[in-house]
């Protein structure tokens, strides 16, 4: 059961946010808004709450730097997207396990230098939706990116987090920071200094709240994160299960691009080889199993399901439940 933000609940979509309610402040609608910017999602027992972080607008050759220009600007012409920049959906989760309220990666923060106001926008979409940064217990990031940590760092945040908070996040990922190799990336200019100033900024800020795995760890009950490595050396992925339901949160192991061409290489990926065998991998998994799946950067809400289409894969986006 889940339900968008712009239309009235039914007695069943009530109760489907029901244990989301200690984590909800009553009363407080926020301020209007065009688009919504957040949809749940029920996993069995698992209450789970897809927030919009907004967008930010990237080159197309960021879709895939290795492809053709010619085959990538045709699968562009195809999804009727611009051949130039589009703009990339920035989506981050928070679930509901038993006792434990997890914001899983925290979106982009500011950064005024890259000029990027239309991102960034979690801290002021938590609010809206009346979702108090203090329940939160614990965060899971799927690696160090400044668009999946630099929400942490926004003035203010910090000092409404509950001391005892937990971030898990693998500990290969923490030691790639220290030095992190650019060697094989394609990002436009200023975004490798960000990245690396970002990095250094949260490890410095948050060090005492880390708690580090090596290859899996279980966060709560049915909440698992796994290392995929690829993206980055420690990025991971999030699997919740629950009474036979369950949804992976891939971070950005999977792109809009990825389903029909799993082998053309993103211009973040700092290991774009592996991260495309990795691709292959969870696409392969998702698509025998079932599940659902969200991931950062396909479209919001980008709950779906992945099912193999010929050599390749095709998403199949769910159908909203109001």
């Amino acid at each position: 059961m889940s339900q968008a933000e712009t239309k009235p609940h039914t007695i069943g979509q009530q109760e489907t946010i029901m244990s989301l309610d200690k984590t909800l402040q009553n009363g407080r609608s926020g301020h209007e808004e065009l688009v919504p910017s957040r949809y749940a999602v029920r996993v069995g027992d698992i209450d789970v709450l897809v927030i919009s972080d907004g967008v930010l607008p990237l080159p197309t050759k960021m879709l895939g730097h290795n492809a053709d220009p010619a085959v990538r600007a045709a699968w562009l012409d195809d999804m009727f997207l611009p051949p130039d920049a589009f703009d990339w959906s920035l989506n981050v989760v928070l679930v509901r396990s038993g006792q434990q309220t997890i914001l899983i990666d925290a979106g982009l923060g500011l950064d005024p230098n890259l000029n990027l106001p239309r991102a960034g926008q979690l801290a002021k979409r938590l609010e809206s939706a009346g979702i108090d940064l203090g329940s939160v217990t614990d965060v899971v990031l799927t690696h160090m990116h400044m668009d999946h940590i630099g929400g942490l760092l926004v003035e203010g945040v910090k000092e409404k987090l509950r001391p005892d908070l937990r971030i898990h996040v693998a500990a290969a990922e923490v030691k790639f920071w220290e030095a992190p190799d650019f060697s094989h990336v394609a990002m436009p200019p200023g975004f490798p200094d960000a990245l690396r100033a970002t990095a250094k900024r949260f490890a410095q800020e948050y060090r005492s709240y880390l708690r580090t795995f090596d290859e899996e760890h279980e966060v709560a009950p049915g909440v698992v994160v796994r290392r995929t490595g690829g993206h980055t050396p420690g990025h991971s992925v999030v699997r919740l299960a629950s009474g036979g339901d369950k949804l992976t949160f891939a971070g950005d192991a999977v792109f809009a691009v990825g389903f029909e061409h799993p082998d053309w290489y993103n211009g973040f990926e700092h290991d774009p080889e592996e991260a495309a065998r990795v691709r292959l991998r969870l696409l392969t998994e998702l698509a025998a199993t079932g599940e659902q799946l969200v991931a950062t950067h396909l479209p919001f809400p980008s709950v779906g399901r992945v099912a193999v289409d010929g050599e390749h894969f095709r998403w199949v986006p769910v159908f909203w439940d109001y």
